[in-house]
């Protein structure tokens, strides 16, 4: 199957994509993760990934459907492959379909995660990470045993700027805006699936398991 992961910042989407692709057996591809191990690789791609990232744009669409064409071909022989984090406007989703009719594939479903907007909010404000070893905590979910202290470091915890309440808003406004139009094309392809983000994610795993009508062992 070739399933796509859409949800706001803060729906979960990431753990629940790496959770069903270990399920299934399919390959997880989650273009964050795949910008840096290229980046870090080197060659001609990486480099070029690298001097994109170092300025903080975007890396242009071309670029970013020739990555993905080669880790769809390197992922014969798995069940499937699990998109995460692409595509994110109509412009990428006709271009990923493109490239995968030219493989004789095509997308099977896309799985939405819906949260409220409050309690994505509560998630994204909680977030604080460690300067020096990465280290990400949440003051609600998951707090440091000392305030401001990394618990596996020592290091300082510093929330990013991208993640304070009212910035947080302006990235749900700008992620619904574009995120909808994904959504009435999908939705048009007839391969849309709704499923409700909130709870513990085991419980929202099965209910895209259940939305998915796939039996899984060991899970829903």
């Amino acid at each position: 199957m070739y399933i796509i992961f859409l949800g706001a910042p803060g729906a979960g989407k990431g753990t629940q994509a790496a959770l069903l692709a270990q399920k299934l057996g399919a390959v997880h591809i989650s273009t964050g993760d795949l910008f840096r191990r290229k980046a870090k690789e080197g060659g001609e791609l990486g480099v070029l990934l690298k001097s994109y990232m170092d300025k903080g744009l975007l890396v242009p669409d071309e670029v970013t459907i020739k990555m993905l064409t080669q880790e769809i071909k390197g992922a014969r022989g798995s069940k499937g492959v699990i998109f995460d984090g692409f595509p994110r406007n109509l412009a990428q989703a006709k271009a990923l379909d493109e490239a995968l009719e030219k493989q004789g594939k095509a997308i099977d479903r896309v799985i939405n995660i819906k949260v409220a907007d409050k309690e994505l909010i509560r998630r994204l404000s909680g977030r604080w990470i460690c300067r020096l070893c990465q280290a990400p905590y949440h003051l609600v979910t998951s707090p440091p045993k000392r305030a401001g202290v990394c618990d596996r470091c020592g290091g300082e915890l510093y929330q990013r700027d991208d993640d304070a309440p009212d910035t947080v808003k302006k990235r749900l406004e700008v992620y619904l805006k574009e995120a909808q139009t994904l959504i009435d094309y999908y939705k048009g392809q007839g391969k849309l699936v709704e499923v409700e983000g909130e709870g513990e994610p085991e419980i929202v795993g099965e209910r895209i398991i259940s939305a998915l009508k796939v039996r899984v062992k060991g899970w829903g």
